[in-house]
């Protein structure tokens, strides 16, 4: 009988439930993982919300952003007009195209270069304007760095300082 009460005691005694302790080592606390998770949906969250978040512009920026999205659909929507137009009236669309055959070659040049630089630009000026974005967006919000780190383990700590003291006495 003596035996098995220093048995139990040493499994259950002393206030802790060291089965509990040991198995928690081994497997996930819920509770906790439920915790980590909760805070990296949140910092996912809130950095999806930094990110699309719009600035406050005058209205002279809105009206300078709404001119500089016109070329893109006008380009589009002229040369649908062109094909349209070369279906319906051949003759008006080949004086058209007579017109331009008559445009010298550096001129088209040129016009490439207008063309390719302003989207070009603009290209540059949204990425940079997004890559401003997501470093004003903070790699972890407060909450996520509330959470325990991960190499601490509570159990572990409180197991190994459990073993001490039973060694020493």
């Amino acid at each position: 009988m003596g035996m098995m009460a220093t048995l139990l005691t040493a499994l259950f005694g002393s206030g802790t439930n060291v089965l509990r302790d040991t198995a928690t080592i081994w497997r996930e606390n819920p509770e906790a993982a439920a915790i980590r998770a909760a805070s990296s949906r949140e910092a996912a969250l809130g950095q999806l919300a930094a990110e699309f978040a719009r600035p406050q512009r005058g209205w002279f920026d809105g009206f300078v952003d709404g001119l500089n999205r016109l070329p893109r659909p006008m380009l589009a929507l002229g040369v649908l007009g062109m094909f349209g137009m070369a279906m319906y009236d051949p003759l008006w669309f080949s004086q058209r195209m007579q017109g331009l055959a008559l445009v010298p070659e550096p001129l088209w040049w040129l016009m490439g270069v207008i063309v390719s630089f302003y989207f070009g630009a603009r290209h540059q000026a949204k990425m940079q304007d997004f890559q401003r974005q997501l470093a004003a967006v903070p790699a972890r919000p407060q909450e996520a760095q509330q959470v325990a780190p991960a190499n601490e383990n509570a159990a572990l700590t409180e197991w190994q300082a459990l073993a001490k003291s039973t060694a020493t006495k």
